[in-house]
């Protein structure tokens, strides 16, 4: 009985052994020699070994491994004829570009399939090929689909090689199809630093950087020395391992950094392989957390064999194929090699580590899914995802702007408990030192008061955040000196060596391009400050002052011309004619009252409202009569009227009246604070007038600049011949303490103030969100009236009126 069951299990073994020769295939792989092995070797031994355990019914894979030195094409020949005496229904690898143009060469001759993963940026078309990594076409979509996505208008480039421009090139037509600014630099080892410095320099905040994995390291530890890893710039990372990255180190700064990944780690399949891998390089003796986790490369190799595992599968349901032994010196070929290779190229429906995967017609992977990561808190997490036809889509649900704590743990940017440097100027209502108690001595915030130390304080109420106090070094509002070269507060932000710029600081498009500003808080305009005219003494003549000269002409003329006319009629009418006698009716003499001189004195006596002894009798002289008095009267009462406002006013008379009266004469000069926003208005305006203004200002000799405002008001008060341009609410402000000062003509433009921060702030949104608050509940208007107008002593409408 012991013999019977010792035959029988001979026989199983014997059949089970014979049916798994007959279910097996071999396929070949050529790796880069080194020691120990490289991840894509290992990677290749745990795929095989992970599906022959996880299939039953798959064929049984073996395999044999090959090994070259570099980037040898001839070695490499050599080594894939080795394989294919061997006998191999595939080839995988290798993972250099001439050595695998001289292996696909090769299997081309004999028909068997070549399955790369890999990157590689040429098109040319191979009769048996197939490449897991996804078509350059698609990945330069897939980076251009991001930059657009954030709608960033200007960005900076960082490339290492040729291949990086390949993966751009889609990238470098946004500034075609979207306007985008685009500054591009190469990356040089091993010195990234003035690379650096000059995007700082030159104001770019959004930085794509397509490099090697290895380099990304080297690239944020020189970004951290120059001060680049702050919340004022984003970078972007076009390499698809920036997940294996420990970016703890570099998010001190609240830089922003993005990246795209192909493993789809959200899938409960792909967590458990990935835990298998670490595992697998744990027993390896790999003792770098870094190096255990899985790279790009290993997962598009495990796909590969995945892949070919299916291809195969799907084969010997239709058939039994059979791998022969082949030679590179005949020209023999698997004549199933073209079936297996169309079975490769059928595959679809098919999810991977790297998420979805099908083939074109030429065996390029046409179809991929590519997480959005971003760096929140200390480490990147999955916010969206990419493919293909639906582009980005951001799956992240951003919390409420009033959670602050929300923000604050899932990475979000917050200013709640920060310390913001704020610099400023003083200037008058809206920056001033606040005069202390004698012995007390004011330090910090407390030393500054005025509309814009309200301002900011309330802001910081309502954002939670802390600030400091700082005075721009130079006293400048801030203009280009040179191109590129700034100057003021404008400067400070630029150099980031300030977070907000809160002044009178106008929004402008030259400082748009530099700076970034939160919505307005004030409208304001250009206006002329000039000194109140002098009363003018009463002459000799000044009862002719309450009516022009043309009235005066005017009415003179009407007196001689009535006059004139009175005689005239006079003379025609019989009715004018009468007996001087009228006792003695035989009288043959008559007479007309209305001689020349009576007339000139009857019209007269009208025009002084009294009357005379002569008197008209005709209806065509009472008529004439009647108009002039009528006439007389509206005049006079007029005259009466001005001659008492005249004598109770004192009257002044200015010497011009608007911008047009200023700017066509020269006796009265006229300027604005050098380099301010005033001036540069001047300097880049196209409108006539204002360039023959500008022309003026820059030739006069002493110059009509001023280093501040208050330097321009003071020359207003010593000089009779000087006004000063200035922002109208300085102009009222000013007017409304100084009685002696009053403003001219309407304004020249308008313009707005706005809180300036640096290029791409996160925080700016979050200022204008406090603006917008504040302008609602009316606060600003409040501290405009308490600074303004609480302490005025004159009435600037009365005194527009007197000028």
């Amino acid at each position: 009985m012991e013999l019977f069951w010792l035959w029988l299990f001979t026989v199983i073994a014997t059949l089970q052994l014979g049916y798994s020769r007959e279910r097996s295939i071999r396929i070949g792989g050529i790796f880069n020699q080194q020691s120990p092995p490289s991840d894509a070797e290992e990677a290749f031994k745990f795929a095989i070994s992970k599906i022959n355990r996880q299939t039953r019914h798959t064929p049984h894979i073996t395999y044999d491994i090959q090994l070259i030195t570099g980037d040898n094409s001839f070695e490499a020949n050599t080594k894939v004829c080795s394989q294919l005496e061997l006998g191999v229904a595939s080839v995988f690898g290798p993972p250099f570009l001439r050595a695998a143009t001289a292996v696909q060469s090769v299997l081309d001759e004999v028909d068997v399939p070549h399955i790369e993963a890999r990157w590689n940026n040429r098109r040319d078309k191979h009769p048996i090929s197939i490449n897991l990594y996804p078509d350059v076409r698609l990945i330069s979509k897939a980076i251009s689909d991001v930059v657009v996505y954030y709608k960033w208008a200007k960005i900076a480039i960082l490339y290492q090689n040729e291949d990086s421009l390949v993966r751009l090139q889609d990238t470098f037509k946004l500034s075609a199809t979207k306007h985008t600014a685009i500054g591009v630099w190469q990356l040089r080892m091993p010195n990234f630093k003035p690379v650096l410095k000059d995007i700082k320099f030159s104001g770019f905040t959004h930085i794509v950087v397509d490099c090697d994995f290895d380099l990304v390291t080297l690239l944020l530890n020189q970004a951290l020395e120059v001060q680049m890893l702050t919340s004022y710039f984003h970078y972007f990372f076009t390499t698809p391992d920036l997940h294996l990255l420990d970016l703890e180190r570099f998010s001190e700064g609240d830089v922003n950094i993005t990246g795209m990944t192909m493993i789809n780690a959200d899938d409960e399949r792909v967590k458990t392989l990935l835990r298998a891998w670490r595992q697998h390089k744990i027993n390896m003796g790999e003792r770098d957390v870094e190096k255990q986790e899985m790279t790009t490369e290993v997962a598009l190799l495990y796909d590969s064999v995945d892949v070919f595992s299916k291809a195969v599968r799907g084969l010997f349901d239709a058939q039994n194929p059979q791998v022969f032994n082949l030679s590179c010196r005949r020209p023999t070929t698997w004549r199933i090699g073209h079936s297996l290779y169309n079975q490769l190229k059928s595959i679809h429906n098919f999810t991977g580590l790297t998420g979805s995967i099908e083939f074109d017609e030429e065996g390029v992977r046409k179809q991929v899914n590519m997480g959005l990561l971003e760096l929140n808190g200390t480490s990147l997490s999955k916010n969206g995802h990419w493919d293909p036809v639906n582009g980005i889509k951001y799956t992240r649900k951003l919390p409420s702007p009033h959670a602050k704590q929300a923000r604050n743990n899932t990475g979000y940017f917050s200013l709640t408990n920060r310390t913001l440097i704020v610099t400023t100027i003083l200037e008058n209502p809206y920056v001033m030192e606040v005069k202390s108690e004698e012995g007390k001595v004011l330090t910090g915030n407390d030393r500054y008061e005025g509309f814009c130390v309200d301002l900011l304080r309330e802001i910081a109420r309502i954002q939670q955040f802390n600030y400091i106090i700082k005075l721009v070094p130079d006293g400048k509002y801030g203009a280009e000196v040179e191109p590129g070269v700034w100057n003021g507060m404008v400067n400070e932000l630029k150099e980031r060596r300030a977070d907000l710029a809160v002044a009178p600081l106008t929004i402008s498009y030259v400082r748009e391009n530099v700076v970034d500003f939160a919505k307005p808080f004030m409208n304001t305009g250009i206006s002329i400050l000039y000194r109140v005219p002098e009363s003018k003494n009463p002459g000799v003549f000044s009862f002719l002052s309450p009516l022009d000269f043309n009235i005066w002409l005017y009415m003179l003329l009407a007196f001689l011309g009535v006059s004139v006319m009175l005689f005239i009629l006079a003379r025609f009418t019989p009715y004018e004619w009468y007996n001087p006698h009228p006792c003695n009716p035989e009288y043959d003499m008559v007479e007309n009252q209305f001689n020349l001189s009576n007339s000139l004195w009857f019209t007269f006596g009208g025009l002084m409202q009294q009357g005379s002894e002569v008197n008209p009798r005709a209806l065509s002289t009472r008529v004439i009569s009647g108009i002039w008095w009528f006439f007389s009267l509206i005049l006079i009462s007029s005259y009466t009227a001005n001659l008492a406002a005249f004598l109770t006013v004192e009257r002044m008379v200015s010497p011009i009246k608007d911008v047009d009266d200023l700017a066509s004469q020269t006796e009265i000069e006229y300027g604005s604070v050098v380099d301010g926003s005033t001036s540069t208005f001047f300097k880049n305006s196209n409108i006539e007038i204002y360039k023959r203004m500008h022309n003026f200002m820059s030739g006069r000799t002493p110059s009509v600049y001023t280093k501040t405002t208050d330097a321009g008001i003071e020359r207003v008060r010593n000089s009779k011949n000087y006004a000063f341009l200035l922002e109208s609410t300085f102009n009222e402000y000013i007017t409304a303490r100084d009685c002696n000062l009053t403003q001219i003509g309407g304004l020249l433009d308008s313009k707005f103030y706005g809180i300036g921060t640096p290029l791409g702030a996160p925080y700016r949104d979050d200022i204008t969100i406090a603006i917008l608050q504040l302008q609602e509940k009316g606060q600003i208007q409040k501290f405009k009236t308490k600074w303004w107008y609480s302490d005025g002593k004159c009435d600037n409408a009365d005194k527009k009126t007197r000028g």
